[in-house]
């Protein structure tokens, strides 16, 4: 379905304006694509996750989630794809773009998605259901950090599908576990993985047709959303998104320290940039971002919440490493 969905978008896209022009001779520009390619795949994905999750409610709706909490996060994923429409069209500014994730977050707590209690590395949960802020404070960060990791790790063709499809099938695996049954978490996971899928196929290199602004925030809102429903398991997605994370934090206090604005500068620093520059290709980088979503994600599959702790210990450590070297690539290539 997000295939032939993907084929009528294209010709849209190209009639309406929605083309991703490569810039490569301006300097800061961290796009790589050397032709025009139509934006706005995130559409495709987001008629055919929503209409499938709408046809099979009664299976989503069938444990602890009801309408409000569907139409919470139906109308959140709308916001998303036409800010992001509205984003490739006319090139919003920062201030502009971030007003469209604000308002999904917000469609999603007054749809009622909320997190009542947290899970102690140490043994036992965290009851935060009395301190009524506490949870809306928390969606809101985790919401926009999932959301601007898969933003700005859209970088490199069927990135972030492909991270989406490891996402959604790790999610898909750990519900169908004895200790954490959920059929109804997934079923959204085993959608999402599949209609990142059927994009992907047009999306791998080279590309035909790109995520846009809207397809690269929604698949992080959809990722994210289902960390939350499926009772809190944000450790798993931590797993999934640790390094594309980590990268993201350290080029936000990478472009802090040079004094730039980190929203409204681009560079092409972020490791993925930085594998295409050591000689991989767009299809070796990508899958090595797969590989290292794969291992840590299905890890949590097999660890306890204080194993899970110390492999986003590791996660962190190897990100440092990764870090540290090429910190040290740079001040060779200076000498």
């Amino acid at each position: 379905m997000t295939a032939c969905l993907t084929i009528l978008v294209r010709p849209l896209a190209w009639r309406f304006g929605l083309i991703d022009n490569p810039d490569c001779d301006q300097e800061g520009s961290r796009k790589i694509h050397k032709q025009s390619t139509p934006l706005g795949g995130g559409l495709a994905i987001f008629v055919a996750y929503f209409s499938l999750l709408l046809i099979l409610s009664k299976h989503f709706l069938a444990s602890q989630l009801d309408w409000s909490h569907l139409s919470g996060f139906l109308l959140g994923a709308l916001i998303i794809v036409v800010g992001g429409l509205l984003d490739d069209k006319y090139n919003l500014r920062p201030w502009q773009q971030i007003i469209f994730p604000l308002l999904a977050i917000c469609s999603l707590i007054l749809g009622g998605v909320e997190i009542v209690r947290l899970t102690n590395p140490w043994g036992g949960l965290i009851d935060i259901q009395s301190l009524f802020f506490v949870s809306p404070l928390i969606i809101a960060v985790w919401m926009m950090g999932m959301m601007y990791t898969t933003k700005l790790l859209d970088g490199v063709d069927g990135l972030v599908s492909g991270i989406s499809v490891v996402g959604g099938l790790i999610i898909f695996l750990f519900t169908l576990t004895t200790r954490y049954f959920q059929p109804d978490i997934a079923l959204a996971a085993l959608l999402l993985a599949s209609t990142a899928a059927g994009f992907l196929i047009f999306n791998w290199h080279p590309a035909k047709i790109f995520l846009g602004e809207g397809g690269s925030l929604l698949l992080g809102y959809i990722l994210g959303v289902l960390a939350i429903i499926s009772g809190s398991k944000i450790a798993i997605a931590l797993l999934i998104m640790g390094i594309p994370i980590l990268d993201v934090v350290w080029t936000i206090a990478r472009r802090l320290r040079q004094g730039r604005n980190p929203l409204r500068f681009s560079d092409q620093r972020h490791l993925h940039h930085r594998l295409l520059s050591l000689g991989l290709s767009q299809p070796q980088t990508v899958l090595s971002f797969y590989a290292l979503a794969a291992v840590f994600g299905l890890s949590g599959l097999f660890l306890q919440s204080r194993g899970k702790l110390g492999a986003l210990v590791v996660l962190a450590f190897v990100m440092l490493l990764i870090v540290i070297f090429f910190e040290r690539l740079d001040k060779r290539r200076q000498i």
